[in-house]
Parts: structure tokens; C-alpha cells; sequence
């Protein structure tokens, strides 16, 4: 009986916490009008205006210098920058893509490199609204005293108050949510042990900027 009891707490307790999760992630958005920082990444995914919306805050003088994370090696610079017409001064000079990261782990290792390798001190994350306290907390335990600043995008699917009668919608944020709760607890280990092997890792190589049209 206490057994069950116990079991009965802890699921109480994992359903509080998704919705306290999904009502932060719905808070995210619309993003406010984010401070400059030092530069600009954007984390690649299923939404392309992450991309989009990345340069557009180039543009706008947010960063010197925005890194696309986790491209797919078969993309070409020409197919990323038709995603944001007019950029094409800013693809040339001050766009870097970084082709290693395969998830979101990988992600803020390149992220981490890339800062430390420019000596940037804060940045601004791009990246869709369910996918942002993962990611911040991911580029966090590997870049401790770098400053980031959220963008999240906005999914429209997930701005309705009930989000949970619907198959799809309730799959995603259950699953965000298991995955943040995922390197909650892998972040809390870390501390525990005072090891953090994600740190132990050789820098990771960027595509830095070139002219429109070289292949990636």
C-alpha cells in the first residue's frame, strides 16, 4: 500500500511539473526585444525561421557575428541564405556554420567552442520555444560563464492553452519534458561527483564565413 502510495506522488508530482513546464515555455513567447550581446547562434531544427529570425537580429546590430549550429552536411551556404533574402552581404562576412552537432548536446559543444574561440562573453539563443530550457541548460554546463540571452520561436501548435487534448502537441512537450528532466538530473550527477565529461571534449571546427555558393 505505501509502495503504491509512493508511486501515486511521484506520478502527481511529474504531471505538476510538465504542466509547470509547459506554462514556461508558453511564457517564452513572443520573445521580448532582446539586449546586444557579443554574437548570435541559432540552434538548426524543424522550424526554419529559427534561421530566419537569427539573421534578421544580425541584422538589426544584435551581435557581430551569428553561428548556425548543427547544419546538415548536405547543405549549401546559397540554400541557407535564400531561407532570409537581402542577407547576402551579412552570409559573406559574418556568418559561421557549424557542421558537428548531431543533437542538442552536440549543439552547445560547438556553440561553447565557437564563444570560447572568439572570446565572446554573451550570446543570443535562437531556437524554437519548447526546445529552449533544454538547450540553455545544455550550453550552460559547458560554457558556465558565457551570458545567454533566449529568443525562443515561437510553435504555434503549442501557444493553445490546451495543448494536452491534442495526440501531437501533448507528445512534444511530454517529450521536451522528459528530455530537460533527462539533464536535470544528469547536471545534478555532475555536480555531485564533481566531474562534467560533456567539458572534456576537443573543439569542434566551424565552416567560417565564405562566399555565397561554396558548398558546405
Amino acid at each position: 500500500m505505501k509502495f503504491l502510495s509512493l508511486i501515486g506522488v511521484i506520478a502527481l508530482m511529474w504531471l505538476v511539473g510538465l504542466f509547470v513546464f509547459a506554462g514556461e515555455v508558453r511564457s517564452l513567447t513572443p520573445a521580448p526585444e532582446p539586449a546586444r550581446a557579443d554574437a548570435i547562434v541559432a540552434l538548426t531544427g524543424p522550424a526554419a525561421e529559427r534561421v530566419n529570425m537569427a539573421v534578421r537580429l544580425l541584422e538589426q546590430g544584435k551581435g557581430e557575428r551569428l553561428l548556425i549550429s548543427g547544419v546538415n552536411r548536405e547543405v549549401k551556404r546559397r540554400e541557407l541564405q535564400a531561407l532570409t533574402p537581402g542577407s547576402s552581404g551579412l552570409f559573406t562576412c559574418c556568418v559561421d556554420l557549424g557542421f558537428e552537432a548531431e543533437n542538442t548536446i552536440g549543439n552547445a559543444q560547438e556553440i561553447a567552442a565557437w564563444a570560447d574561440g572568439r572570446g565572446y562573453k554573451s550570446l543570443i539563443v535562437v531556437t524554437s520555444d519548447y526546445h529552449m530550457k533544454r538547450a540553455l541548460l545544455e550550453i550552460r554546463s559547458v560554457a558556465p560563464g558565457v551570458t545567454l540571452i533566449p529568443y525562443a520561436i515561437e510553435t504555434p501548435s503549442l501557444d493553445n492553452s490546451r495543448w494536452w487534448r491534442a495526440a501531437v502537441t501533448a507528445r512534444r512537450m511530454t517529450l521536451e519534458y522528459m528530455k530537460y528532466l533527462a539533464v536535470l538530473g544528469r547536471e545534478g550527477l555532475h555536480r555531485i561527483t564533481g566531474r562534467h565529461p560533456e567539458r572534456d571534449v576537443p573543439p569542434v571546427v566551424t565552416n567560417t564565413a565564405t562566399p555565397l555558393g561554396a558548398t558546405s
